[in-house]
């Protein structure tokens, strides 16, 4: 197949015309078609029902229904310190969305600092690294406080430790958001060695903490899965037990807005994290964390589960990655990644062609992810990353999306190149 860069301009324009034939076909259909957020489809969904079916709200002689337990019930931090490989101590039950720990993590430190440290309000400057592309929510978490964020390229493996490293060494540089198994949106699983590197990581600041969002920590679509190293077996090692805050929910396993979040640290940082809890809630829904380990049993059973979820996710991976290779591969004008797991495809473009792309879509009828959104601030420095969430649509309507996002990157391109 030829690359659009080897074509003559003749050769171009007449690529153009038949590929507009196809967007107005496309574009005449009024169709109304979305990819713009991770949600599970109502297939999915639908596999959760059962969990509504718990009667019993009595645990070890306690009433789950009334107030107390702050931190969560035991039987479901047992349930959460196994899936993330701690103790249940370590554990903190949360509401729905891990999102909202994060969120809070940074207010208490923003306004009351971290262990008895300066709170960040009062410090001249406050930066953290953010990984990119990566997720548009932690990246509106750090703008609302204003911290300034500072970009670290994605590889293969990770993050560019070689410039975490360096950036560290400034005292301003507070935190670092990760996604690290089946990143948002590459689906990049962090290496063995990056793992290590983190958590060997010497930070100038004291207070400086990474948010490690392992949002997708079992959401394979394929049955050979990728590994994750577990962190906290490694931050003893260098002394680091109170430098990672991790966080995952049940949001993509059972209901998204009625799931549980769990947060997983230190003995100092939980105590730490107690202290505002006190202040801020009597209890979080227990009645819920209750359902989910009488539905779940054990990790086992999330396993299971998470298996019904892959049967579903794979064939629109699948199509979507068929779609792109078929109509994009060898033309040079794009690349992208096959992730083995978690919510998203993430696709780069020709520098400078992202936001038409996107402008095209949504003329078809086609709404993606705002283009930009995988970078803080919503500026994608080269304008060429966009973010693919198959989960949603329908099968049919996620075929007809996929040609329809294709045309308008051979567009898009060939709109670039004849300028």
């Amino acid at each position: 197949m030829t690359e659009y860069k080897a074509m003559t301009r003749e050769q171009l324009i007449a690529e153009q015309a038949a590929l507009q034939k196809r967007f107005d076909d496309y574009k005449a259909m009024g169709l109304a078609l979305d990819m713009s957020r991770g949600k599970p489809s109502k297939e999915q969904l639908d596999l959760s029902m059962d969990l509504l079916n718990c009667t019993d709200y009595i645990e070890d002689g306690i009433d789950l229904r009334n107030y107390g337990i702050i931190d969560g019930i035991p039987s479901c931090k047992k349930l959460f310190a196994d899936l993330l490989g701690v103790e249940a101590k370590n554990i903190l039950l949360g509401p729905n969305a891990s999102l909202s720990l994060m969120f809070d993590y940074i207010a208490q430190a923003y306004s009351h600092g971290v262990m008895g440290s300066t709170p960040w309000s009062k410090l001249p400057e406050v930066k953290f690294l953010c990984p990119v592309p990566g997720y548009d929510r932690h990246f509106t978490i750090l703008e609302y406080f204003n911290i300034k964020m500072i970009n670290i390229d994605m590889t293969p493996d990770g993050p560019d430790m070689d410039a975490v490293e360096e950036l560290i060494e400034d005292e301003s540089v507070k935190g670092m958001f990760c996604v690290p198994k089946y990143s948002n949106p590459q689906g990049i699983t962090y290496t063995d060695e990056v793992v290590e590197r983190i958590a060997a990581l010497k930070p100038a600041a004291e207070d400086f903490r990474i948010i490690w969002d392992n949002a997708y920590i079992i959401h394979e679509i394929y049955e050979e899965g990728d590994e994750l190293l577990n962190i906290f077996d490694l931050l003893p090692k260098y002394c680091n037990e109170d430098m990672v805050i991790e966080v995952c929910s049940t949001s993509k396993m059972t209901f998204p807005g009625a799931g549980i979040s769990a947060l997983a640290a230190s003995d100092d940082n939980i105590a730490d994290i107690l202290k505002r809890l006190n202040c801020q809630t009597i209890s979080y829904d227990k009645m819920n964390q209750h359902r989910h380990v009488e539905f779940f049993g054990d990790v086992d059973g999330i396993k299971a589960h998470m298996k019904k979820h892959a049967a579903i996710m794979k064939p629109k991976f699948e199509m979507v990655l068929r779609h792109l290779e078929n109509e994009l591969g060898g033309r040079g004008i794009a690349s992208w990644i096959e992730p083995r797991g978690g919510y998203f495809i993430s696709l780069d473009v020709m520098d400078g062609c992202a936001k038409r792309v996107g402008e095209l879509c949504k003329e078809a009828g086609v709404v993606l992810t705002n283009v930009g959104a995988t970078y803080p601030y919503g500026k994608d420095p080269r304008n060429s990353n966009i973010r693919i969430a198959p989960s949603l649509p329908p099968v049919d309507e996620l075929d007809l999306a996929a040609q329809i996002l294709c045309v308008s990157v051979k567009l898009a391109c060939i709109e670039a190149l004849l300028s």
